[in-house]
């Protein structure tokens, strides 16, 4: 399957090896919400396992950042050159609305400075990889989601930390200055080291694609182990505010990334594209920011977006699948593929 936005991995696999790891990354996103209730489960039933937990945190994340450099490749970033306006607006929509968002959902539901604080930082974080192969399951722009998802991670160090300053200031003091520090070294740097060693031992790395969406899974979810350990004792009567703002922010963003794209007549397959980019976040850049400059209580919306946007981008996949399959009779080709454009 390929059309004109649909060109690059992970929606079409050129090679045995991309279709691996598409496979394997289908899998893994749908066991992932799983994997992720039992981990933090786990965290919760037995805290004090977890004592210390937090220094390995950063180190974890870094592994799941050099994953993802490991499944970069040179074409993803050709697709910013043939289209830069959809990227810029992808990437301005994913720093605007997101933020904005977590703001004003702290505000409607008076949460605590701490919960403030964590659920503005993942509104202030980049756009979650696992968004690629979801807008892959949903059918929409992949080229596009990639390099969105590439940039908005790239440019992270320079716009997490100022919009985190801005917007969370009121509620906790926010050391910018270290904050870039930290992202720098978990999130830019093993990013290019994982497409520095796809770059020189593609052949060897192709083999190992499969498994990493495995890899990083199993990371995250020990991250949410150990956000939720400690934590542990507050959960119980935080839990359900928590959940109703980790909904309103990711459901909101899928809304308003899908009608942007939609609105900015991009195209069908790009809209679908552009609502999981906004709505599905970095959940594991948040935790780990979250648990070294607030506290693990500021990292437990985090732990929740990183299970819950699995499932709302499953669901959301699901209903576009249904559209499309509704529309079938309708479509002059028969194929009821989404159209590219509306004009």
């Amino acid at each position: 399957m390929r059309t004109e936005h649909q060109n690059t991995s992970p929606g079409a696999p050129d090679s045995p090896g991309a279709a691996a790891e598409q496979r394997g990354a289908r899998r893994a996103v749908t066991l992932f919400p799983l994997l992720v209730l039992l981990a933090g489960a786990l965290g919760l039933l037995s805290p004090g396992s977890f004592t210390g937990g937090a220094e390995a945190v950063p180190y974890l994340l870094g592994v799941v950042m050099f994953c993802m450099g490991l499944t970069m490749t040179v074409p993803d970033f050709r697709g910013i050159v043939r289209r830069p306006w959809a990227v810029a607006l992808g990437l301005a929509a994913q720093y605007l609305v997101m933020p904005s968002l977590g703001w004003l959902i702290a505000q409607a539901l008076d949460l605590s400075p701490q919960l403030a604080a964590g659920v503005i930082l993942v509104g202030c974080s980049p756009g979650g990889t696992a968004s690629n192969v979801v807008t892959y399951l949903a059918r929409g722009d992949v080229a596009l989601s990639v390099s969105v998802t590439s940039v908005s991670t790239l440019v992270a160090p320079l716009l997490t930390p100022p919009l985190t300053l801005f917007l969370a200031g009121e509620f906790l003091p926010v050391d910018t200055g270290s904050m870039f520090g930290d992202i720098l070294k978990t999130v830019l740097l093993p990013v290019l080291g994982g497409l520095l060693v796809r770059l020189v031992a593609g052949r060897h790395v192709e083999r190992a694609l499969p498994v990493l969406p495995w890899l990083s899974a199993v990371t995250i979810a020990a991250i949410v182990t150990i956000v939720v350990a400690g934590s542990a004792d507050t959960i119980k009567s935080a839990a359900a505010l928590v959940f109703l703002a980790v909904a309103l922010h990711n459901g909101l963003g899928l809304a308003i990334g899908y009608t942007v794209g939609r609105l900015t007549r991009l195209g069908e397959p790009a809209g679908r594209a552009m609502a999981f980019e906004v709505g599905m976040q970095n959940s594991g850049l948040a935790a780990s920011l979250a648990t070294a400059h607030f506290s693990p209580l500021a990292a437990l919306p985090a732990a929740v977006f990183s299970v819950w946007h699995n499932v709302s981008g499953a669901v959301a996949a699901a209903w576009f699948g249904y559209r499309d399959r509704a529309a079938a009779p309708e479509d002059a080709g028969g194929t009821g593929s989404p159209k590219d454009s509306d004009g």
